[in-house]
């Protein structure tokens, strides 16, 4: 029998998306079948460079084209990526982000920002397209995190506007207040024109097309957040917290708020960082210092995921002190957290994408 281009399509439909539940072909995941005398090669184009069903998702084709097809088949199969966005063609601001994540809390402390950054930087090594906006206007800590405390962004003027360059650090696309003012002194500004900042630090700046941009908000619930929230299109929300309920208590303050009918943003999941502490010479032992469970039972509760355990461990604060993130360096057995955590976004993104696409009655995932 001759091999043609329809057996094969026809035996991945056997195979499905386990996030979003239609098969590979109906998805239109699958490009660029070839054969040749006993070899298939195609593309799978997944939802996210971060896909973390990747290895799944190849080995099912190959078992589906070796039952359905051949078993005695050499299939050769190229895992590529086009990342999922709900907005519109139309939209005119940041028209070229596909995906804008807000990392929040209810109270400072929490470790936000090291999340925030550490995600960025996983995101960025899947191979996606990042940006990182620091929007902790009155706390910026991203300048020190990325070691570019002394610069100092360049632009050029249009228009009677200034337009900037953000930093590129990383592989991410970096931006934060904290290249605009003094480090040593205290910013003194009221809501009003601390809400004109943050918009210029998404409006004048050249930050082309991107995948993914990940802001890094204040704590709590006040001006600065409210603003992002209801300026800008959010894709979702990602909440981190500690495991005591002290934490969890202000925490429910800020789900409460992307919840609000009138801001009605998408939790995409809850990060418990400082989850528990592993010592370097027992690294199997897990000690829960600040409690276990509270942040399971928190997201069982609002019915969210929770995409992240964040192990206490000296290495990220002395790297995030240095400006090296952690997530940098493939030999800390920290970087699996976030590298796990990268991927959970991406896929609650994926799988919101897809949802908000049928709700709104659209084809295209």
């Amino acid at each position: 029998m001759t091999l043609n281009i329809t057996q094969i399509t026809d035996a991945l439909r056997h195979v499905d998306d386990p996030d979003l539940k239609k098969d590979l072909v109906t998805l239109n995941m699958i490009d660029h079948i070839k054969i040749d005398g006993n070899k298939v090669s195609f593309d799978v184009v997944l939802t996210t460079p971060a896909c973390p069903l990747k290895n799944m998702i190849r080995q099912a084709c190959i078992d589906a084209i070796h039952q359905y097809v051949d078993p005695g088949l050499e299939v050769e199969i190229e895992m590529t990526s086009r990342v999922t966005t709900r907005r519109k063609e139309t939209d005119a601001m940041l028209k070229d982000v596909r995906n804008i994540i807000a990392v929040g809390s209810g109270k400072g402390g929490v470790g936000k920002s090291t999340v925030a950054v550490n995600l960025a930087v996983a995101l960025a090594k899947s191979g996606a397209k990042v940006g990182l906006i620091d929007a902790d206007i009155y706390g910026p800590s991203i300048p020190m995190m990325f070691g570019m405390q002394n610069e100092r962004p360049t632009g050029y003027d249009k228009d009677g506007r200034t337009f900037v360059y953000p930093f590129e650090k990383f592989g991410i696309k970096v931006l934060s207040i904290g290249f605009f003012v003094d480090p040593s002194k205290a910013l003194i500004w009221r809501g009003p024109m601390a809400s004109m900042a943050l918009r210029q630090l998404f409006n004048d700046v050249e930050w082309g097309a991107l995948d993914y941009m990940v802001i890094d908000l204040p704590p709590g619930t006040g001006d600065i957040p409210l603003t992002l929230i209801q300026d800008f299109p959010l894709t979702g929300a990602i909440i981190v917290s500690t495991p005591q309920q002290v934490a969890i208590a202000d925490v429910r303050k800020a789900a409460d708020m992307f919840r609000n009918d009138k801001i009605n943003i998408p939790i995409l999941g809850l990060v418990e960082n400082m989850s528990y502490f592993s010592p370097p010479d027992f690294p199997g032992n897990k000690y829960y210092i600040f409690g276990k469970g509270g942040c399971e039972k928190f997201a069982e509760e609002l019915n969210i995921p929770l995409i992240g355990q964040i192990p206490i461990v000296a290495a990220i604060a002395d790297s995030g002190d240095a400006g090296s993130p952690v997530a940098l360096d493939d030999n800390s057995p920290v970087t699996a957290a976030f590298v796990s955590l990268a991927g959970n976004v991406a896929q609650q993104i994926a799988i919101s994408n897809s949802i908000r696409e049928i709700f709104e009655g659209g084809e295209k995932v």
